[in-house]
């Protein structure tokens, strides 16, 4: 086994970022990073103050009694380790719901007192797609969505990342400070301009000059994040105690990651270029391929997969039929859509795809990844197919895919087998199918009428329509393997 171990660097306290959305991604990803900037650099000025806003009290609890130190276990495969100790968290938040309390907003003070601080220049964010509160086909504030009301009716108290944003600003303007930095690490199209945009809705339901102070004075830099850090199970505990790591908090991902980002940070920021990280001036490019390549594979994996009973990554693309599947859809479907700058060889980055997705140290659960769909196929499969339709051309992998999305949302698989459906449209699904039962054409059709979902005018393409029933029917009746023959033969 050839394993480096690399303790972490020397600290102060001092904290520059705020980041909200304390998360394994988080830890394995942008902290790393900062890790990686320290070690190199010895500047404790960019230490972290991270924060969970509703799930995971354990976690921040965790992370204090361990003196916020954690490990991140990085494989390039199941011999080949990189062991990390990051030490760049300085503080955690809680700011949820405290069932042991029977409260919300345990540290909230706390958390926005450290936002307000005008040594905080930054603050970013993995909230996930349904943590900005925002119609996924629209742009438009979910204005009555209850935790937004909430943040309306009492903005001194709120409760969702854009309401802590609004806060927080507002106290730094009331000080007269300058704006710290918002950067969102969330795999969304545009995701500065969608938090920019979530941020200025609701603070305009607050006070309009505030919203102008913030439309005119805080910067919203893109960005694009990606490595794969599956969730943590009993397995990858044991397998890091077996490498001397004994540490509840330890996160494993694989040893690729990649960080591009939009260079707009009027205080400063961290000399990341140094440690890999995409300084640029357009992140569109980059943000657009790695969503409609790399997370539609997945999705396609995710719902194809678990309705087969298939468990991980690992295991469905190393089946044969669905890694040709995956060749297709990036190729043929995804590919074409993008606008890449010079010399990008996208070809050889699906190859590299590929080889990710079959790194065998990595247990990515495909029910972890099929979370959210109804938040994250409208930038992976829908606006691609759009287009792919409106240049004349069809959309037979992304049909198979919506269709197996619409029956993965059902609740159980091909063969019975009931799971939990992991998403903010949840019970609107379940009266779908409760409602039409076996009519695959009126589920399919009121399905695509989603138009908080599905683009309207992608709705109303009768061809894609008739592509995704006829998908339905096929896996409906002959299972996965008889839906792929048929994708083959088409």
């Amino acid at each position: 086994m050839n394993l480096t171990h690399l303790p972490a660097a020397a600290r102060d306290g001092r904290i520059g970022i705020v980041h909200l959305g304390l998360g394994a991604f988080h830890r394995a990803h942008q902290a790393v990073y900062l890790e990686r900037y320290r070690q190199r650099t010895g500047d404790t000025a960019w230490g972290v103050s991270s924060a969970n806003l509703r799930s995971s009290v354990h976690l921040v609890d965790a992370l204090r009694e361990a003196g916020y130190r954690y490990h991140v276990a990085e494989y390039a495969d199941s011999q080949t380790i990189t062991l990390r100790e990051i030490g760049v968290i300085e503080e955690t938040h809680f700011t949820g719901q405290d069932k042991r309390a029977g409260r919300w907003g345990r540290d909230l003070e706390a958390l926005l007192s450290r936002m307000s601080d005008a040594a905080v220049r930054i603050v970013t964010l993995t909230v996930t797609e349904k943590g900005y509160f925002l119609n996924p086909a629209s742009g438009e504030l979910l204005a009555d969505d209850p935790m937004v009301a909430a943040d309306i009716a009492t903005p001194h108290t709120p409760r969702t990342a854009p309401g802590l944003l609004v806060e927080a600003l507002a106290r730094r303007r009331a000080a007269g400070q300058a704006p710290f930095t918002v950067l969102s690490c969330d795999n969304m199209p545009d995701n500065g301009r969608r938090t920019r945009a979530a941020v200025i809705q609701l603070a305009e339901r607050r006070d309009r000059e505030l919203a102008a102070w913030i439309e005119d004075r805080v910067a919203f830099p893109c960005s694009m994040v990606d490595r794969i850090v599956p969730a943590m199970t009993e397995a990858d505990f044991a397998r890091l105690a077996e490498l001397g790591v004994e540490d509840p908090n330890a996160v494993v991902g694989e040893a690729f990651a990649q960080w591009v980002v939009e260079d707009d940070f009027p205080l400063g920021r961290p000399d990341w270029a140094a440690d890999g990280v995409e300084m640029v001036a357009d992140v569109a490019p980059f943000e657009t391929m790695k969503l409609r390549l790399l997370n539609g594979s997945h999705s396609l994996l995710a719902y194809l997969g678990a309705l087969a009973g298939i468990e991980t990554v690992f295991e469905a693309v190393n089946r044969r039929d669905l890694g040709t599947l995956l060749r297709r859809y990036m190729l043929s479907e995804a590919a074409p859509t993008l606008a890449m700058p010079e010399g990008t060889d996208l070809a050889a980055y699906v190859e590299s795809l590929l080889a990710r997705f079959a790194n065998d140290s990595l247990r990515h659960r495909l029910q972890q990844i099929a979370m959210d769909g109804s938040q994250k196929l409208p930038q992976r499969w829908l606006l691609g197919a759009l287009a792919r339709l409106e240049a004349g051309h069809d959309t037979p992998c992304i049909a198979l895919g919506v269709a197996a999305w619409i029956r993965y949302t059902a609740g159980h698989d091909l063969h019975g087998t009931a799971y939990p459906v992991d998403d903010p449209l949840a019970s609107r699904f379940a009266g779908l199918h409760g409602q039409y039962g076996q009519d695959a054409e009126a589920l399919v059709n009121a399905f695509l009428a989603m138009h908080d979902v599905v683009p309207p005018a992608l709705a109303a393409n009768r061809g894609f329509a008739t592509a995704v029933l006829a998908a339905y029917r096929t896996l409906t009746r002959y299972g996965l393997d008889g839906a792929l023959a048929a994708l083959e033969r088409a």
